[in-house]
């Protein structure tokens, strides 16, 4: 790059950045408490404020790996004095370099995961015929206007092996509290979230629309989800199509059903536990306490906290896209926040997002040595204590 293109904005880009979302880049001062507080910086260099001052310039180097780092975790705005959005910006980015098909090595898996978002909405390369496979014996019922609540399940849930554990304790608990709930089956789309983060905006958009449609097809007024990033993206960011539904996260729920009556914790779970805050679910929409009193109502269950905890938490590594992107080993925030889940003296670590127990089990099958630990979802947790230890 020459020193007349580093002076000189490139007015067509920054325009592109401005209509995608990323005109707060304006209010950087550059103070670089950003790169301070970004977990990259745990396990490499990377710098968040260099992309914020390229695109200050107009003149953003959209085929750099650094620009596809970003988890998306919201570490650097909810520290950012001057309300910079260093999120929107770099997505903005994001969206100019996926215009022009410059994605890195690293990234290129994105090409094919958005295939398969258009294919069989969702980015797992799956049929979208078997996306209530899961079920299979549990009695769930297709959604009906009417019902209490349309389950929206998340691809994860759906597909992921480890994940469709997650998915039928969860239909059990619900079943047994008495809730009146159904799912959309082959209707579900992925929720776009991800993709939208990876720059793919079109593709985003095409997915909100066909479930919002649905959604208002069947007559959903009230909407579960599994997943932070679906409760992040239909509780704020389908508003842009103007429309609302009251959306609730699973540990929100559960501490309603608890707190309710319908669902009795009246079983033991005698284990050490640790909490982990899915960036968002915490950090970007601020659900810290429903979880933890859940689980603090099983008797014999000893919660720890970890060293980086609730608005600090420690992201996994897997929002912005990276949960499908190349991530080598010795870069993986998920064993640094399984290292600190051991170090709390914690025997299981507890959360409620497909992306962090993805990424937990891999490092903790890849770590081994010392205490072993378990990674559990809540609603695992909580199926275990009442079923005397069936949590299938």
């Amino acid at each position: 790059m020459s020193e007349l293109e580093t002076i000189a904005p490139f007015a067509e880009i920054v325009e592109e950045i401005r209509k995608a979302g990323g005109e707060a880049y304006r209010y950087c001062y550059q103070c670089g408490k950003c790169d301070v507080v970004c977990p990259w910086n745990r396990v490499r260099d990377f710098s968040i404020r260099r992309i914020v001052w390229q695109a200050t310039l107009g003149v953003p180097d959209i085929e750099q790996e650094d620009l596809w780092r970003c988890t998306t975790c919201g570490s650097c705005p909810s520290h950012c004095p001057r309300g910079v959005e260093q999120i929107e910006v770099g997505v903005a980015v994001r969206r100019v370099a996926a215009g022009y098909g410059a994605y890195p090595d690293s990234v290129k898996p994105i090409r094919g995961v958005t295939a398969s978002l258009g294919a069989e909405g969702n980015p797992l390369h799956e049929p979208r015929a078997k996306r209530t496979s899961w079920a299979e014996g549990l009695g769930v019922k297709p959604f009906e206007e009417g019902m209490e609540l349309l389950w929206f399940v998340g691809c994860y849930l759906c597909y992921d092996p480890r994940m469709k554990k997650v998915a039928r304790a969860t239909a059990r608990l619900l079943s047994r509290a008495g809730v009146d709930f159904g799912i959309l089956g082959e209707e579900e789309s992925c929720c776009g979230e991800s993709i939208r983060k990876a720059g793919q905006e079109e593709v985003y958009r095409a997915l909100a629309k066909r479930n919002i449609r649905t959604f208002i097809d069947r007559g959903v007024k009230r909407i579960l989800v599994s997943s932070p990033h679906c409760y992040h993206t239909l509780r704020n960011e389908y508003r842009e199509f103007m429309v609302h539904f009251d959306v609730v996260h699973v540990a929100e729920y559960l501490k309603e059903l608890v707190d309710g009556g319908r669902l009795k914790l009246d079983a033991a779970f005698p284990r050490t536990v640790t909490w982990h805050d899915p960036c968002y679910l915490g950090r970007h929409n601020g659900v810290y306490d429903a979880p933890r009193e859940v689980l603090g109502k099983l008797a014999g269950l000893r919660l720890v906290e970890m060293r980086d905890t609730r608005r600090e938490s420690l992201c996994c590594g897997g929002g912005g896209g990276r949960i499908w992107m190349e991530t080598p080993k010795e870069e993986r925030f998920s064993d640094l926040r399984v290292a600190q889940a051991k170090a709390a003296g914690a025997e299981v670590l507890a959360t409620a997002c497909p992306y962090c127990i993805t990424n937990f089990e891999e490092s903790r099958l890849a770590m081994g040595e010392g205490e072993p630990l378990e990674v559990r979802d809540i609603t695992e947790i909580l199926l275990e204590a009442l079923t005397g230890g069936d949590a299938s």
